[in-house]
């Protein structure tokens, strides 16, 4: 019997060191084309039900996304307006999402991260897996990792790092289930993703967030991202950084690394109209409205393109690991 309790107890041992070394990142594959090649369209902050330009976006996405062949799409978050999802029957996914990305070309996967509008909802709800049955496209969870051979994607849950969402709520309330205790929770995040882009040999590392690291826009810098996070994705010579929360198209060369900050905001509600002149350090491009970006990846070269809501180019560049040239 006291050897039968010893190895319940050894048992349970492992079970609580498994459970603490645990990757809070879960890795996906996705293929990449037949020349090795990947593109993507990036859109964030757009879930209006069509409403504020979304829906003009939206068909420009469907063009660009024709044109270059994409594989997937990426959203940077803050998916529906203004509370996030209440359940998995909330007819709000297929307002704002189903009917609205209907091009050809956008009926590829969506990889989704969540911002700090989806927090005010139900969170389990959108990250439910019944979506997937309801539309095929649809992929979000709270952190995770996309492998496709010549880029890793780091998709990190940023919006749990903010202090202002749990000290000054402004009326709101946020679902942290699932990312409490916090400070537990960020710190095993933190040590996951420094941890993946150690061991990661992709040839192009990106990460992915709702906030902003370096914005000249209304939110600016999100100062715990600055301390917490950026350290991390400097060490591990990260390529990009792409985000949304400020509704805007913005891009911001590293002055001490090799990052690029790429903010892909405006989905939809956008021209808030006020900049940090102070703060603009590195400032390659800003766009203070709604459109969307795109990249195409090789081996050697990333070439990325911001558009307005008429699919016209604002700006583009071209990166050569580590080098960048505006076009």
């Amino acid at each position: 019997m006291a050897g039968f309790s010893k190895t319940l107890l050894c048992v349970a041992c492992c079970c609580l060191c498994f459970l603490s070394v645990s990757s809070l990142l879960e890795r996906l594959e996705h293929p990449v084309k037949d020349d090795g090649s990947l593109s993507f369209v990036v859109i964030g902050d757009w879930g209006r039900k069509g409403k504020y330009n979304q829906s003009q976006v939206a068909l420009q996405m469907g063009r660009v996304g024709e044109r270059i062949n994409i594989d997937f799409v990426i959203s940077t978050g803050d998916n529906f307006y203004d509370g996030g999802l209440t359940s998995a029957n909330d007819p709000v996914f297929e307002k704002s999402f189903t009917k609205i990305y209907t091009a050809k070309s956008l009926q590829k996967k969506w990889y989704n991260v969540l911002g700090n509008h989806d927090y005010r909802g139900n969170v389990e709800a959108q990250l439910d897996p019944l979506f997937e049955r309801i539309d095929r496209r649809w992929i979000c969870k709270r952190s995770f990792i996309v492998d496709t051979e010549i880029a890793e994607f780091f998709f990190v849950d940023t919006t749990p790092f903010v202090d202002k969402y749990f000290l000054k709520p402004k009326h709101h309330t946020y679902d942290w289930r699932g990312v409490l205790p916090r400070k537990e929770y960020l710190s095993k995040l933190l040590q996951d993703v420094d941890l993946a882009l150690k061991e990661s040999t992709a040839n192009w590392k990106i990460v992915v967030g709702h906030h902003t690291i370096r914005s000249i826009g209304h939110h600016g810098d999100t100062n715990e991202l600055v301390q917490q996070l950026l350290p991390i994705i400097e060490e591990n010579n990260v390529d990009m950084y792409i985000n949304g929360h400020d509704h805007c198209l913005q891009h911001i060369s590293s002055t001490s690394s090799q990052i690029q900050f790429l903010t892909s905001g405006g989905g939809s509600k956008s021209w808030k109209g006020d900049l940090d002149e102070l703060n603009r350090k590195g400032l390659k491009f800003y766009y203070d409205g709604q459109g969307f970006m795109s990249v195409e990846l090789k081996q050697s070269i990333a070439k990325i393109v911001f558009y307005d809501i008429f699919g016209k180019t604002l700006h583009a560049l071209n990166l050569f690991k580590g080098v960048d040239s505006a076009m």
